[in-house]
């Protein structure tokens, strides 16, 4: 047995207690007649002494050739601690060693295992399995592990069935680009890792399993951020005989059940608002409602004026940012030059100061007079104190620019409390969206989504108008799940192919297994997904994902520590009818 302790166990009352510990060498203080040592594992610290007057001579010797990281087991007594370490739970006792065991030695780690360490992200890294014994690390791990388990209670308690469906699958067209597999027993073929299992869950249900669920890895060949990795985990649920508000309030239960099982928060409220109302109203479909600074629309009072910039404009939109009417013209000048820059791409800024005397000072005052001025007051509910940024251009590209400001000065003020929740359903988007760079319509969500009650006819007229029976539900400014009630009959999903430009031939290709099921009853049926790195980051006070993933890869897409990908050989690409690029 190499040890009956972990490193958090022993307190006050195991004094005299003879115990045998195991784990890493976190510490060595070494004072000549006395060595501390502090051991390490996953569950805590625990402090070992080794002192010349009372520990064998020739374990002594072995307590000086230790280093940092060795792996050890020692075995001895435990001992009231003298200099009391309150930031701990050992902190009270001590083990005086009197058997050590080195299990095996270290070389120096390169950078220091402890919660603040010297180490880059990258050499972090390549060597991410020293990283994970760093307790900010490992705990969001284990974080993930605790959240992982309360999805699976929930679920399981309302007669959702996990069910794994293939990871080898048949490539797309929609949505992102496939990671593609190539097939040695067939020449020429290839299967694609699946981007979602949207397909296979929607067979369950026509196979009558009811209820579905499954913690499932997805994998999307993208570009990628901080919040974005090419493999990634979703929570994929679907159910059958449900209408929209069935998914809302099942969904809304598990949220509410992770906020209080997880985070100790009880949450309430989910509202509800419509796509094109939080783009007019915040500048995207996942808005932060934790603060205020919603916009204001001025084009009907600002394009009145001699100022050619507003009147070219096709939307004229403000915000009120909270006591920054101090800021310095220098401020103001930083800001319009983080505006500029390409990833948010904006031309320029006119801004109000709106001072505590009331009095109002505009970047144009040469064309605007006060009375003015208080009419973008009154529309972006500025106060006393406030500043009002005002963009202007395209209606998409000014938004999502504004959005941007508005995310930014959120963090800048402080007003995006990490343990503050706030969700929210955003329903009806748009069913269709125009790809300019294939000018067609493509599926917003997928094309296995239902339009709303009613709108089926629009397509034939207007299919840029027709809404979605879609939803997202958004928590602090984060999508964390999305979904649709599906189509489930054969004629409306064919006429849905034929609006997304598919011809007969392709459709069945692609999906005639699909359309072949629902020829044999199959029920209405919807359901959702969550993103969980995503919402294990939210709810552990974080947006970034990747410290809650156990080997994640850098912003290029590669693993680092294995060095993956990497070219095959030869004979490899031989068996897969693959020729090697020149």
């Amino acid at each position: 047995m190499y040890r009956d302790h972990n490193n958090s166990e022993l307190n006050i009352e195991s004094l005299n207690k003879k115990v045998t510990l195991s784990g890493w060498v976190q510490k060595i203080r070494d004072k000549g007649f006395i060595i501390w040592v502090d051991l390490r594992d996953r569950y805590g610290l625990t402090q070992l002494v080794f002192d010349s007057d009372r520990t064998p001579k020739d374990i002594m010797e072995k307590a000086k050739s230790l280093g940092r990281e060795f792996v050890i087991q020692a075995e001895g007594t435990v001992i009231e601690r003298i200099s009391k370490n309150k930031s701990i739970t050992t902190g009270d006792i001590e083990v005086l060693v009197e058997k050590l065991t080195i299990l095996n030695i270290s070389e120096t780690p390169p950078f220091t295992i402890e919660d603040e360490t010297d180490g880059g992200e990258d050499l972090r890294m390549r060597y991410r399995y020293l990283d994970i014994r760093r307790n900010p690390v490992k705990n969001k791990l284990i974080f993930r592990s605790k959240v992982s388990m309360a999805v699976r209670n929930y679920l399981t308690q309302k007669e959702f069935i996990e069910v794994e469906t293939p990871y080898l699958i048949k490539s797309t067209p929609e949505g992102a680009r496939d990671f593609v597999v190539p097939s040695r027993m067939n020449a020429g073929q290839f299967y694609a890792l699946p981007q979602s299992p949207q397909t296979f869950k929607q067979l369950l249900m026509v196979g009558g399993l009811d209820k579905y669920f499954q913690i499932v890895k997805c994998f999307r060949d993208e570009d990628l951020r901080a919040d974005r990795q090419p493999e990634f985990t979703q929570i994929d649920c679907e159910m059958t005989f449900v209408e929209q508000e069935d998914i809302l309030n099942t969904f809304e239960g598990l949220t509410k059940y992770l906020l209080k099982e997880i985070n100790g928060v009880e949450v309430k409220d989910f509202p509800r608002i419509t796509y094109d109302e939080a783009m007019q109203t915040y500048g995207n479909d996942k808005p932060d409602i934790r603060f205020g600074m919603k916009f204001g629309e001025l084009n009907a009072i600002a394009q009145h004026k001699d100022f050619k910039v507003f009147n070219e404009a096709e939307l004229v939109v403000g915000i009120a940012i909270p006591g920054a009417a101090s800021y310095s013209r220098k401020d103001i000048d930083k800001l319009i030059e983080w505006m500029k820059r390409p990833q948010v791409g904006a031309k320029g800024m006119v801004y109000v100061k709106c001072n505590e005397d009331g009095s109002l000072k505009s970047s144009v005052d040469k064309f605007y007079d006060e009375s003015d001025l208080k009419a973008w007051v009154e529309k972006t509910g500025a106060q006393p104190g406030d500043l009002i940024c005002i963009l202007s251009g395209k209606a998409n590209a000014t938004r999502g620019q504004l959005s941007a400001l508005r995310m930014e000065m959120g963090n800048r003020l402080g007003l995006r409390k990490p343990k503050e929740f706030a969700p929210l359903w955003v329903v009806d988007f748009p069913l269709l969206e125009w790809d300019e760079a294939t000018q067609r319509f493509h599926a917003m969500h997928h094309p296995f989504t239902s339009p709303k009650e009613g709108q089926l006819e629009l397509l034939a007229t207007d299919p840029g108008a027709v809404k979605a029976n879609a939803y997202d539900l958004v928590l602090n400014g984060n999508e964390i799940g999305g979904g649709s009630i599906r189509i489930h009959d054969q004629k409306t999903q064919s006429m849905m192919f034929d609006y997304l430009g598919f011809t007969k031939e392709e459709a069945e290709a692609q999906f005639g297994f699909l359309m072949k099921a629902f020829t044999y009853g199959a029920p209405p049926h919807g359901g959702i997904a969550f993103g969980l790195d995503r919402l294990v980051a939210i709810l552990g006070g974080q947006e970034s994902i990747r410290d809650y993933i156990a080997f994640p890869k850098n912003n290029s897409g590669r693993d680092i520590m294995i060095d993956a990908p990497a070219e095959l050989s030869a004979d490899q690409l031989k068996e897969l009818h693959i020729k090697k690029l020149s």
